[in-house]
């Protein structure tokens, strides 16, 4: 059983013990000691009920703190996370932006591939057009430019011409095919940049992924904890109006049993007082016209579920008071006297007059009218408990 449940219970139990009296028909007054007991009970009930809140609250408290050093460590964590994951969108941003540029030079080499491959062709074409056009010269060979040489220094000048023209197509030829093998080269290289680029983009894509699914994450932890503490101080506040509340009926309960112990004291000292005043004689007693009704119904009330012998003690007591120089001499005084009996101030005995009583309780009422006492000189009765001794009649103690 959880701690709720033990203040439920606990409540619970003691809403039966106010309520089981009316239920179970304990048709009888409660005494100055009795009231003394039941409300030094329930001053303990109010105070365990305050220890049990406190002890609450300061577990609530607890959990705030810790809620409070988690929610301080996920900032935290939160924290770290975002420069995380500021640090991998600036690699993100940076790698884009060399894609971009990767893009770029890969677009011009293509460019200068395209034009060198022209060029190669170009200058191919100039080589066969020269060759086209020294064959049709008739320079085509050593042997030829011999042959038509007017003088051998022709002939050196003519063979020199043609080993410059091959030398200088074959250089510009081999120049352009080195050329376009560079930029090939370089396309390929460029194209396995691009592609190392990418793949590094995409995995700092999912890096980036990560840390924001744990941002996210994490924001959301810290939005519940935050909830949770909220939960916890209005708990905790909730705890202190009640145990504010339990403070504030303790005190309540502290100054009724002080003026209950005082009335107490003032009921044993009006019994010593009436032990050594003078008694009346039950001749000496007039009743009035609805005395009889009067006596009866308090008995009812008193003791209806006790057995007539104590139904007659009860009659005897209000009798002994008016017999007694310490109480009024009438039965209207002596039982309308305040706070004596509980059905007058309850209104119980008001209702009952309505009615009337059991025959019972009027037999028992002609009893103790008549000076009949079970019960000797008693001015009191109550539920029987240890502390109090006197003569013992079903469940009533007189004293």
């Amino acid at each position: 059983m959880n701690i709720r449940k033990c203040k439920k219970f606990i409540s619970l139990l003691l809403t039966v013990a106010v309520l089981l009296p009316i239920f179970t028909n304990q048709a009888y007054a409660k005494t100055t000691a009795e009231k003394i007991a039941e409300a030094e009970a329930a001053k303990q009930q109010t105070e365990a009920e305050k220890n049990l809140n406190e002890a609450l609250k300061e577990q609530t408290e607890d959990k705030k703190e810790i809620l409070e050093e988690s929610k301080e460590e996920l900032e935290g964590y939160l924290g770290q996370l975002n420069d995380d994951l500021t640090e991998v969108s600036e690699r993100l941003s940076d790698l884009e932006t060399k894609i971009v540029e990767k893009e770029d030079e890969i677009t011009k080499t293509q460019a200068e591939l395209v034009e060198a491959k022209a060029q190669e062709e170009n200058q191919y074409d100039l080589m066969k057009r020269r060759i086209k056009f020294m064959y049709e010269k008739g320079e085509v060979s050593y042997l030829d430019a011999f042959l038509t040489s007017s003088s051998y220094s022709d002939f050196l000048n003519k063979a020199e011409y043609v080993e410059k023209v091959e030398e200088y197509d074959q250089k510009m030829l081999q120049a352009l095919v080195i050329l376009r093998e560079d930029i090939q080269n370089k396309e390929k290289q460029l194209q396995t940049e691009m592609k190392d680029l990418e793949v590094l983009k995409e995995q700092v894509s999912i890096e980036q992924g990560k840390v924001t699914s744990l941002v996210n994450s994490t924001a959301g932890t810290i939005a519940s904890t935050s909830g949770q503490i909220v939960a916890a101080e209005a708990e905790a506040a909730a705890y202190e109006a009640e145990i504010a509340a339990k403070k504030a009926a303790i005190a309540v309960q502290e100054a009724n049993l002080v003026a209950l112990k005082k009335q107490l004291a003032e009921e044993q000292a009006m019994t010593k007082k009436a032990a050594n005043m003078a008694w009346r004689d039950i001749s000496e007693l007039v009743f009035e016209a609805g005395d009889r009704d009067l006596l009866a119904c308090l008995i009812y009330c008193e003791a209806g579920n006790q057995p007539y012998e104590g139904q007659v003690a009860v009659g005897a007591v209000v009798i002994n008071r008016m017999r007694s120089a310490a109480f009024p001499n009438t039965m209207v005084g002596v039982i309308y006297a305040n706070r004596q009996f509980s059905p007058v101030g309850s209104g119980r005995l008001a209702a009952r007059l309505a009615q009337g009583a059991n025959a019972s309780c009027y037999a028992a009422a002609d009893e103790a009218m008549s000076g009949s006492t079970p019960v000797g000189n008693c001015l009191y009765f109550r539920t029987v408990i240890p502390q109090i001794s006197g003569q013992i009649i079903g469940g009533h103690v007189f004293y």
